[in-house]
């Protein structure tokens, strides 16, 4: 865990440092500093992970709990979606948004798309198959 939390600060660092922009796993790619608070440690966190802008809605961008294929939700995910409402960072801009499950045919089309642009996307939805969907989380500024 200690190891992942590493990784986790250096890209918070560099992002913060650079505008919004990464190098490394991330090069090229759009992140977002997702804010959440522990449902059962009350503890305050930020991860870094990729999204997808909807392209119909500038108000709104698609987070994946794919945590690179594992069997299981990130934690992050089970923050989020008790909460309802967080507060992000992308780009220079801090904000608040709220958080809504995208299921269905919805879910399929957004990571379909997510997993065109990105293959590793498609990668982690096959180590997954059997054992989980991936959800799909829509960040609407609030």
């Amino acid at each position: 865990m200690a190891e992942v939390n590493d990784w986790n600060a250096q890209v918070i660092a560099e992002f913060r440092a650079n505008g919004g922009k990464v190098g490394g796993n991330f090069e090229g790619a759009p992140v977002v500093l997702m804010h959440h608070v522990g449902r059962k440690s009350g503890k305050e966190s930020v991860n870094p992970v990729m999204y997808l802008p909807d392209d119909s809605d500038p108000s709104t961008i698609y987070v994946f709990a794919s945590k690179a294929g594992a069997p299981t939700h990130p934690d992050w995910y089970w923050n989020m979606t008790e909460a309802g409402r967080t507060t992000i960072e992308v780009g220079t801009e801090t904000y608040e948004v709220t958080v809504r499950d995208v299921i269905g045919d919805e879910r399929d089309a957004v990571y379909a798309e997510q997993a065109r642009r990105y293959p590793g996307f498609a990668e982690y939805a096959e180590k997954t198959a059997g054992i989980r969907v991936i959800p799909v989380l829509a960040l609407t500024r609030a």
